[in-house]
């Protein structure tokens, strides 16, 4: 019955056909056919006799969102649930998606710029060689920070090579009643995840696991700046595929995940993984700088100038993530796009390092935190300090700490 009266409807002129709709939603009609056949944009009525497709003139509106959609670079799968979404939700999800887009971009631009740096010190290294005299030790520390050739000067001046000194602690918190924070603190790796989700605990414990085994700096010295960017890529590959295979079991695998933050030493150079809203501190000269940038909705928002940091704080939706490791069953695609964040951190004798997650840098301000860090003698009364102020300002969520101290060699204390 529902049939016939389309068919009446497109007789009637109240249906217009393909070539039609196509003039009217400025879409072409194998871009029409081409969204009926992924469930996008169904038309309203096709003749069981002779397959012509027919629409309602009130899809026009949707037809030009999903053109949109398109023209921005919004996969054709997300595109199926922005347009099933009312409008607000449609905004919150369009917002999220360029927020990601931005955030990916800026990480290559990161990576572009390091990577001239590199190549340009190289390439004056190169130049020098007809002329050189054998000598290494004049090339000085003249890199900017982040480059290789800096943390390479760092990491061989003064009386000896550098090492970490460092310690970590996780805490429930005062509301919680499970830890699904993670951390880890050892001569080779620091890292902490805040999972979430069904498979919470075992995701953030599974992400830290997977980049354990990385034997960084062992055997013929310490690795060239460009296999250890293929090293970074390797082990944020492995996280993430440690955390699909510990969640695989959920009821919703989707839904379970973590952040991540690492820092991986190979004894003249520091590596960062990063993906989430947990955070890498650097404690330099007296001032904290934070060196990683949250993959969160609110942060897109007070980079675009549409939140300050005072109304993020209490926005409804702080806690939306752009980018984490997830349980999904991903398409190659999505996942490249979901990869961690990995660079090289030029490193100085007498750096601090805190990488913490939310539960402690969502409670407690900036100010403080430096205070903490600046104050404590080592990193185990660092860790100490800082779960004690998260404690202090109501606990409301799991907190995990990371404290590293960059020391000459002979200073060093071993790790387990």
């Amino acid at each position: 019955m529902e049939r016939e009266g389309r068919a009446v409807g497109a007789a009637s002129g109240e249906l217009v056909t393909i070539g039609e709709f196509a003039r009217l939603s400025r879409l072409s009609a194998k871009a029409l056919r081409r969204y009926d056949e992924l469930g996008l944009l169904r038309p309203a009525l096709v003749d069981p006799v002779n397959g012509y497709r027919y629409y309602d003139p009130a899809q026009a509106e949707e037809a030009r969102l999903v053109a949109w959609l398109r023209r921005i670079g919004m996969p054709l799968s997300r595109i199926g649930r922005v347009v099933a979404l009312d409008a607000g939700a449609a905004a919150v999800e369009v917002r999220a998606y360029w927020a990601r887009v931005e955030a990916e971009t800026a990480a290559r631009r990161d990576l572009a710029m390091y990577l001239v740096d590199h190549l340009s010190a190289e390439g004056r290294a190169m130049a020098r060689i007809p002329g050189s005299t054998g000598s290494t030790g004049s090339t000085g520390s003249t890199g900017n920070a982040g480059s290789a050739g800096g943390a390479e000067s760092a990491g061989r001046a003064g009386a000896g090579l550098l090492a970490i000194r460092c310690a970590a602690l996780t805490d429930t918190g005062v509301v919680r009643t499970a830890n699904q924070d993670a951390a880890f603190a050892g001569s080779r790796l620091l890292a902490v995840a805040d999972g979430f989700g069904e498979g919470g605990a075992e995701a953030s414990a599974a992400a830290i696991e997977a980049l354990k085994p990385s034997a960084w700096g062992s055997g013929g010295g310490a690795p060239s700046a460009a296999d250890l960017l293929n090293a970074l890529e390797d082990t944020a590959d492995s996280a993430s595929r440690a955390v699909r295979e510990a969640v695989a079991s959920c009821a919703a695998p989707d839904g379970s995940g973590t952040t991540l933050t690492a820092m991986l030493w190979t004894g003249s150079r520091l590596g960062l993984v990063h993906i989430g809203d947990s955070r890498a501190y650097l404690l330099r000269g007296g001032e904290l700088f934070r060196i990683t940038h949250d993959h969160s909705l609110v942060q897109s928002m007070i980079d675009d100038g549409s939140l300050s940091r005072e109304e993020a704080a209490s926005h409804p939706q702080r806690a939306l993530l752009l980018k984490a490791l997830v349980g999904e069953a991903r398409s190659a695609q999505v996942a490249v796009a979901s990869r961690p964040d990995v660079r090289l951190q030029e490193v100085l004798a007498g750096d601090r390092y805190l990488l913490c997650s939310d539960g402690l840098s969502a409670v407690v301000d900036e100010a403080d935190l430096r205070a903490a860090v600046v104050a404590a003698d080592g990193p185990e009364e660092a860790v100490r300090r800082l779960v004690g102020l998260a404690r202090e300002a109501g606990g409301p969520d799991n907190v995990a700490c990371a404290v590293a101290d960059v020391v000459v060699e002979e200073q060093k204390q071993e790790q387990e």
